[in-house]
């Protein structure tokens, strides 16, 4: 039994890197700075280690050969999920190119809104190290921070020290559209987050008023979505006076119609503020199931983010049409290969067609996959690289205990190279 200490988990998105976590055989135990994210993650018993073909036990050579000829001479594949590592993503890639196969990460639906009004228009956003060590006014849109990442304040917010700021305690948080589920962002002098709520619909109506306020534009109406214009002209008068606000949303959790729009206007609305004698910057939160390594592995390797085809030889990118769910429903594939080696519930969705799971051991399935091939977690079970939600720090996950499990990396190579020989012969 041994206890490892500064321990980063890729589980949160916000590189958390303190945790000490005890050691036992294959039985992990958070000791300190654990999370409702992170503890459970990590806490997670190992469940099967051995791969199954149609349920049957067999042994790793033979899942991988079975999982190649499934992939031998398909017509349209797709590879969903993509919750990898670094690693792990690069041979996702390797093997949809060799196979033609559309690769689309499980949260790109979500990430859309985000990258639809980076694709458009561009955007100022920032990092976590300049959030804790600038942001006086952080500016929360329709989206629990605290259900999200858990020791986002006291990690980035509620600290003693910082380069630029004489007291943190004077730091200011405002929630607008959704209210916090806790009391993380009452800051350490007691004084606790404004709250302005809206239901989900009216969000890109308040949004875009605000935005206008912002610009000092002359609002007629007295209220919208429920909200006094009065109370959103006292948040844009606080964004034009802050030296440096943060505006956060998460693209998953804004969950009205035309979310991207909404993306787009938070963004606008920070270039508006940034053309003043002050600073503001976004910052989308995201990287919990490996979606910022994916994308960003996918973005440096093809130059698109992770919803691409390789069919014809080359990636070709679009945000709509290749969508598995999509794909699935319109009968457009003929096989499945699911990818997630961080969350056992992340599950594919359900299908006809041949299903290959390359997953967290301990994954139930309601309707058994064709092949099931358990791998390592990053961090737990093998070294690796996964990236924070900011998009600019690659943590360095460790290795935490021998539980014998492959990396997906492994698994996906042998099935490419296992492929390759199929088609040479």
């Amino acid at each position: 039994m041994t206890v490892i200490t500064e321990v980063p988990s890729p589980f949160c998105g916000i590189g958390t890197d303190d945790l000490s976590i005890q050691v036992d055989g294959v039985a992990l135990k958070v000791m300190e700075n654990g999370c409702l994210v992170n503890t459970p993650a990590f806490e997670h018993a190992i469940g099967d280690t051995s791969p199954r073909v149609a349920g049957k036990l067999v042994s790793l050579q033979d899942a991988v050969t079975k999982a190649a000829a499934y992939l031998t001479d398909t017509k349209q594949p797709v590879i969903g999920g993509c919750a990898t590592d670094v690693n792990g993503m690069r041979a996702l890639l390797s093997l949809a190119d060799r196979c033609g196969a559309v690769v689309d990460n499980m949260n790109f639906t979500s990430a859309r809104n985000n990258f639809l009004a980076l694709q458009d228009s561009g955007w100022m956003n920032t990092t976590l190290a300049e959030v804790k060590n600038r942001c006086d006014l952080l500016l929360v849109v329709s989206t629990d921070l605290e259900s999200f990442a858990p020791r986002f304040f006291e990690r980035y917010l509620w600290v003693d020290e910082t380069m630029f700021l004489d007291d943190t305690k004077q730091r200011e948080v405002i929630y607008l559209g959704k209210a916090p589920s806790g009391n993380a962002s009452t800051s350490p002098a007691g004084q606790k987050a404004k709250v302005l709520t809206c239901e989900n619909e009216a969000l890109p109506e308040v949004v875009a008023v605000l935005r206008a306020l912002v610009k000092g534009q002359t609002i007629r109406a007295e209220e919208v979505g429920g909200i006094a214009v009065a109370e959103l002209r006292a948040i844009a008068d606080k964004l034009k006076a802050a030296k440096y606000s943060v505006v956060t949303w998460a693209a998953g959790a804004l969950g009205c119609s035309h979310g991207e729009l909404t993306v787009q206007v938070l963004s606008e609305m920070v270039k508006d503020i940034n053309s003043r004698n002050t600073r503001s910057s976004g910052l989308p939160l995201a990287g919990k199931e490996g979606d910022q390594t994916a994308n960003q592995v996918c973005g440096w390797t093809t130059g698109y983010p992770a919803r691409v085809q390789f069919a014809r030889g080359y990636p070709e990118y679009d945000p709509f049409l290749y969508d598995t769910n999509l794909m699935l429903a319109n009968g457009e594939a003929d096989v499945l290969v699911w990818v997630n080696a961080f969350n056992v519930n992340a599950v594919p969705p359900m299908c006809e067609l041949p299903t290959i799971v390359v997953g967290r051991s301990g994954m139930t399935f309601t309707k058994e996959p064709d092949v099931f091939i358990p791998v390592g977690t990053p961090g737990i079970d093998h070294a690796g690289h996964a990236y924070r939600t900011d998009n600019v720090v690659a943590i360095r996950l460790k290795k935490l205990r021998e539980s014998g499990l492959p990396s997906t990396a492994e698994v996906l190579s042998a099935i490419e190279h296992t492929l390759q020989e199929n088609q040479v012969c």
